[in-house]
C-alpha cells in the first residue's frame, strides 16, 4: 500500500466486492453517511469497519418480515415475493449474499418482490425503519431511493415502493412488540424512468468509478475527517509472520495467568494491608509506658511494633500565623517491621 497525496494505491483486487444498493448511493456522492473512500476500501478489500448488531440494525431485522405481512394484508399483495420464497430459509447462505451473480459489477439483495402470474419480477419493495420521520416528510431520501431503483434497473423493472415505519425509543427496546399499521407505516412508490430519468448515465457514472479506482487500485481522495477512523486503522501495519506463531501463542498464555495473578494478588494485598493493620492497632494498646517495642509472633512471620518520640507541625495554624516553633509540638510514632522466622516451628508467644 503507498501512500500518495490525498489517495492511497494497492495492487488491483482479484476478487472485488461488488456495488451493492447500499454501496451505490454513496458511489454517486448522495449518502451523507458514508464517504466513496470508504467504499472502495470495502469494495478493493483493503479495510472494512467491523460490523456490529446496533440497536437500529436488529429493530430493521426484527420488524422487516412484519412489514411484508403487513403490506400483504393490508394492500392485498398475495403476489408479494420475499427472499425467503423464492430462494428458501438459508437464502443468504445460497446466494452468498447477491441475487445477481451474472451482474459483474452491481449485486446485492433486494428486500420482496411482487411477481406476475409467472413469478417474473415486476415492482421491487424496500423496506425500511426509522426514527427520523423528517427525513420523509417531503419525499423519500435520496440514497433510499437509489438502492431500490438499482435494484429495479438490475431486475429490469420501472415499478419502485418504498415502505418505512415510523419508530420510537420503545420499538427500539422492544421491536418483537412492533405492529405496523397505517399510523407508523408510509408506503411512497416512483417509476424509475420518471425519478431518474438519467438512470443509465448514473449506472455509467458508478461504472467508470468502478474502472477508475478499483480495477486500478488507486483510490478516490479520502476525506481526512470523515474517513479518520479508516486512515488511522490503515496507518496500523500488522504483521502475520508464522514463524511468530509459537512464541505469540505462549505469550498470549502467560499473559493471561499474569493477568489473573495480578487481579488475584491485588485483592491478596488489600487483604493483608486490613489484617497487618489489625495487628498493629492491638499490638499498639498493648504498650505499656515503659515498653520501647512489642512482638507478635507467628509460625512464620514476627510482627514488631516500636515507638519513637518525635515532634510534629501543626500545618494549619503554620500557615496561619507563620511560626514553625511557636505551634511545634511533642507527637508519638509506631513503626512495625514484619521478619521472617529462620525457625518456623517456634510456636505463638
Amino acid at each position: 500500500m503507498n501512500w500518495i497525496g490525498t489517495h492511497i494505491e494497492i495492487t488491483p483486487p482479484t476478487r472485488p466486492k461488488k456495488i451493492t444498493a447500499t454501496r451505490f448511493a454513496t458511489v454517486l456522492g448522495k449518502n451523507p453517511w458514508a464517504t466513496p473512500f470508504e467504499i472502495w476500501c470495502a469494495v478493493t478489500r483493503t479495510y472494512e469497519k467491523p460490523f456490529e448488531d446496533t440497536i437500529y440494525t436488529i429493530a430493521g431485522k426484527t420488524i422487516e418480515p412484519k412489514q411484508i405481512a403487513y403490506m400483504r394484508k393490508a394492500y392485498a399483495m398475495d403476489n408479494l415475493r420475499s427472499p425467503m420464497d423464492i430462494y428458501g430459509a438459508d437464502y443468504f447462505k445460497r446466494t452468498h449474499g447477491d441475487f445477481f451473480p451474472d451482474t459483474p459489477i452491481f449485486g446485492g439483495m433486494w428486500d420482496s418482490l411482487l411477481v406476475d402470474a409467472d413469478g417474473k419480477p415486476e415492482t421491487v419493495l424496500e423496506f425500511k425503519t426509522t426514527k427520523r420521520s423528517e427525513d420523509w416528510a417531503r419525499d423519500v431520501p435520496e440514497y433510499y431511493a437509489l438502492q431500490a431503483s438499482l435494484y429495479a434497473y438490475l431486475l429490469g423493472v420501472d415499478d419502485v415502493i418504498m415502505v418505512a415505519s415510523f419508530l420510537n425509543g420503545k420499538d427500539y427496546d422492544h421491536p418483537e412488540a412492533f405492529v405496523p399499521s397505517a399510523s407508523n407505516t408510509i408506503t411512497v412508490e416512483f417509476k424509475v424512468s420518471e425519478r431518474y430519468p438519467d438512470m443509465e448515465m448514473l449506472i455509467h457514472k458508478a461504472t467508470c468509478w468502478w474502472r477508475e479506482y478499483v480495477e486500478t487500485g488507486i483510490s478516490p481522495d479520502y476525506d481526512e475527517k470523515r474517513d479518520a477512523e479508516i486512515l488511522n486503522a490503515l496507518s496500523i501495519r500488522r504483521l502475520s509472520l508464522d514463524v511468530m506463531n509459537k512464541q505469540i501463542a505462549a505469550a498470549e498464555k502467560l499473559r493471561s495467568e499474569v493477568e489473573a495473578a495480578k487481579e488475584a494478588i491485588t485483592k491478596k494485598v488489600k487483604e493483608l494491608a486490613e489484617a497487618e493493620e489489625t495487628i498493629k492497632q492491638n499490638a499498639i494498646a498493648e504498650l505499656r509506658d515503659t515498653d520501647k517495642a512489642v512482638e507478635v509472633k507467628g509460625k512464620t512471620y514476627t510482627w514488631t511494633v516500636s515507638r519513637t518520640k518525635c515532634v510534629t507541625v501543626d500545618k494549619d495554624a503554620l500557615e496561619a500565623d507563620g511560626l514553625l516553633d511557636k505551634y511545634a509540638k511533642p507527637a508519638t510514632q509506631y513503626r512495625m517491621t514484619v521478619k521472617k522466622k529462620e525457625n518456623t516451628d517456634e510456636p505463638n508467644v
